[in-house]
């Protein structure tokens, strides 16, 4: 009896054996990738703004925690390609299903800092509308945002109209139940939703050698009959011509894409982390010269696309975004406790209208 290699079609399932690769570390242009489209030039000089605007968003976040104004900040520092790379893929009318660490991706899909970071001074769960900006909540449990995206990717693929949805998740959540069970929902019903994976090496403490034996976590896709692919993550030109071609693939009907991003956290898992316990800074180091903004930066000044002055501006426009965040942020919120019991239920139950009054009556007296 003879087997075949792979059943018919499995071919087109299987990821690039290496990571897509467009701009070495230096810099310089590395062998073109089969199959892809390198961005234009007005598109990565606008990616290179919005990751030096990132980052120095990321950084104040990382002080107002020290500062106290906020109770956590997940950094992204040294995730930039994939932050903007994964938002600047998306129409407007797209939604994206974003984790906790993506903050700086909500910025530069235009959203309010402020919204942005109420989730992690704890004032709301969600500080925006998430239909107005077609940006789901930020999702603290992992995995579990994979399953909500591909039920409204399949809802927008029962309207039509040629909505995607990109759901965010780190490489921790590829080891999550409803991970597995997204991809296969997806698969089954072509829903047009891309899986962006971003693998910064660690699920908190825990290396990626002890979450999974497979060779990358592209192949995950495979086994469920998704289109997958990796990316080398801090490559930007890399990572928005990979998730071009994902994102217009599920427009276009041909279902669910997973992609892979090899990158780096550079920063600790969050401010309660001591990454020193398991990790070294020499490879802490060698990440570092693989940096995807310097990267970006010395491709574009090569391609005689950046000029000195636009090197300027973008710092220039970056500190005083971070200055008006910073003001914004040393006002103390106003609190309304009864806000407590808004959003709970569509129609409250009359056990919570109980409650809310009490607290009402409550308050009324503390104020006489």
């Amino acid at each position: 009896m003879t087997v075949a290699a792979h059943p018919p079609g499995a071919d087109r399932l299987l990821p690039s054996p290496v990571p897509v690769r467009f701009v070495a570390e230096d810099g310089t242009a590395a062998e073109p990738p089969a199959g892809y489209t390198a961005p234009e030039g007005g598109r990565l000089l606008e990616a290179y703004r919005r990751m030096v605007l990132g980052r120095r968003f990321d950084v104040q976040a990382t002080a107002l925690t020290k500062q106290g104004r906020l109770a956590v900040y997940p950094s992204s520092r040294g995730q930039e390609a994939c932050q903007i790379g994964g938002v600047l893929a998306l129409r407007g009318d797209d939604w994206l299903f974003p984790t906790y660490r993506d903050s700086m991706a909500l910025v530069a899909r235009g959203l309010d800092p402020v919204e942005v970071l109420t989730l992690l001074r704890g004032d709301w769960h969600c500080g925006y509308d998430p239909a107005a900006v077609r940006v789901a909540p930020q999702c603290t449990p992992l995995a579990t945002q994979t399953v909500h995206a591909v039920g409204l990717a399949d809802a927008l693929r029962r309207k039509g109209g040629g909505g995607v949805v990109m759901a965010f998740v780190g490489d921790g959540g590829t080891s999550e139940g409803d991970f597995h069970e997204a991809l296969n929902y997806a698969a089954v019903m072509n829903a047009p939703v891309v899986f962006f994976v971003q693998n910064n090496k660690y699920a908190i403490s825990v290396p990626l050698a002890k979450q999974t034996a497979a060779p990358a976590l592209a192949y995950k896709g495979v086994g469920y009959g998704v289109r997958s692919e990796q990316v080398d993550g801090n490559d930007l030109v890399a990572v928005l011509a990979v998730l071009d071609a994902a994102v217009a693939d599920a427009r276009a009907g041909g279902g669910p894409f997973l992609v892979e991003a090899h990158t780096y956290r550079m920063d600790a898992h969050t401010n309660a982390d001591d990454a020193t316990r398991y990790r070294t800074a020499e490879e802490v180091e060698r990440w570092a010269a693989a940096d995807p903004l310097a990267r970006l930066e010395a491709h574009l000044r090569g391609r005689g696309l950046l000029a000195p002055g636009d090197v300027a501006a973008a710092d220039e426009a970056a500190e005083e975004f971070a200055a008006r965040l910073r003001d914004r942020m040393n006002a103390d919120p106003r609190a309304n406790p009864l806000e407590l019991f808004d959003h709970v239920f569509a129609e409250p139950t009359p056990q919570l209208r109980e409650q809310r009054d009490l607290l009402a009556s409550e308050l009324a007296a503390e104020e006489q």
